[in-house]
């Protein structure tokens, strides 16, 4: 028998739209390991402290936050599958999403499998990720650890530059670290960088290690054209080089953009397949934050429940 709806993903999105759900009482299943090698309950799992969530004044452990969120939909009623998906058939009803020891069949689903960041695997880098090396300069930047210290930003685009001109709140200086001599962003963001007297360039050069002891304490940088390897005393790195929508086992089942996020019909949840929806990072390359993304999951949910209710499926 199909289940009323199913919610690939247990990250901030995926987990508000199960409880949005379950209250509804549309026994929302949540398959929650969504990718090959993937992080049930999303990027939240490797932060060691949120402190821009609202109704956590004092901060939250990451994945406190995401088991709290789990227990509440699970309280609601929400069913929980610790399983990867292989492949999704949305273009036959009911929907049917299967890996190899099970096939799933849903009225609808949402999709809210996040994305993850690109990071370099480098000695020290998954060491001191979460103790000083991560890919939120908004998320941890104004965390305690990093003010009034030296910090470190990988890459050359908009991003890199955004990302290094916010830690300039924070930080003393900060290196913004980048692999040509030239960045591929635009003039006027590297007007912005060029301008910033807390903000220092270095050119041609990639990481070569993270180093510390219980937190991060400096990095080495080798210079692409002359190979010297120069030290840097810094507490924090942050990486730049963009992130991957986790839209992998979907095999273009759904619509999606050049970068391969999932196309929403803003401003609703609704994807290229009727009564298929999307929520959080996987169409979001812009913000990237848990609670835009659990704000998504929330409007997935009403939104799936809408739909269900108008085909009788509710």
């Amino acid at each position: 028998m199909a289940k009323k709806l199913v919610i690939v993903g247990s990250g901030p999105a995926g987990l508000t739209a199960a409880i949005y759900a379950a209250r509804a009482d549309l026994q929302p299943v949540v398959v929650e390991g969504f990718m090959k090698g993937g992080q049930p309950g999303g990027q939240l799992m490797t932060t060691t402290e949120v402190e821009n969530f609202p109704g956590f004044p004092e901060g939250v452990d990451g994945p406190d936050l995401i088991s709290r969120m789990r227990k509440q939909a699970e309280r609601f009623g929400a069913e929980f599958i610790m399983e990867d998906l292989d492949s999704v058939d949305f273009a036959n009803r009911p929907f049917t999403l299967s890996n190899s020891s099970r096939t799933i069949t849903a009225h609808a689903v949402i999709i809210a499998t996040g994305a993850s960041a690109q990071v370099l695997d480098m000695p020290g880098v998954k060491q001191f990720w979460g103790k000083g090396v991560s890919a939120c300069a908004t998320c941890d930047g104004a965390l305690p650890i990093f003010r009034n210290q030296v910090i470190g930003v990988i890459g050359g685009g908009d991003s890199a530059i955004e990302e290094a001109t916010f830690l300039t709140r924070f930080a003393s200086k900060v290196l913004l670290i980048h692999r040509r001599d030239e960045f591929r962003a635009s003039k006027a963001m590297q007007k912005r960088a060029f301008d910033n007297p807390k903000i220092e360039i270095v050119f041609d050069s990639v990481l070569e290690e993270v180093y510390g002891s219980q937190f991060m304490e400096g990095i080495k940088l080798k210079n692409v054209k002359t190979s010297q390897i120069s030290d840097y005393a810094c507490k924090g790195l942050f990486m730049a080089i963009g992130h991957t929508p986790n839209t992998g086992f979907l095999k273009n089942a759904l619509e999606v953009d050049a970068k391969g996020y999932i196309k929403v019909k803003s401003p609703s949840t609704a994807t290229s397949i009727e009564g298929v929806f999307a929520a959080g990072d996987v169409t979001d390359p812009h913000y990237r934050q848990a609670i835009s993304a659990a704000g998504t999951g929330c409007a997935a949910a009403l939104d799936a429940e809408r739909w269900l209710l108008a085909n009788d499926l509710g």
